[in-house]
């Protein structure tokens, strides 16, 4: 649950940073990146493998490119929901959607790094 609250903590400091990489995105307030992390965490959970399965042939065809399409309008639905998200246009929620994942993937690996390669974890449970 800890590692879940980080993870959300870091996607809305990735949304944070986007207004100074892309300026035509506009982000109130923290409380306004926590809620837009929290509801593009939902919409990518429920509606973007819906999207993705339905658009397949076109995914194939762009040899799935057409997924980066998806995710900058699922951008700009989760930013519509909200008053204090300002999305420029398409091309802005594009890479925006980039830049959010670049951000989040890296803030994300800094503080949660995997384990080595060809390293194995083992996990036990205490039996009281």
């Amino acid at each position: 649950m800890l590692r879940l609250l980080a993870i959300w903590t870091i996607n809305a400091v990735a949304l944070l940073a986007l207004p100074y990489l892309v300026p035509s995105i506009q982000i109130a307030s923290i409380g306004t990146a926590l809620g837009l992390a929290a509801v593009l965490g939902l919409i990518n959970a429920i509606l973007r493998p819906l999207l993705i399965l339905l658009t397949l042939p076109v995914t194939l065809m762009s040899l799935g490119l057409f997924i980066v399409v998806i995710n900058a309008l699922l951008f700009q639905l989760a930013g519509s929901m909200f008053d204090g998200v300002q999305i420029g246009g398409f091309w802005s929620a594009v890479f925006g959607t980039l830049l959010y994942s670049l951000v989040s993937w890296a803030l994300t690996a800094l503080l949660f790094p995997a384990p080595a390669r060809g390293q194995v974890t083992i996990i036990t449970r205490n039996r009281e």
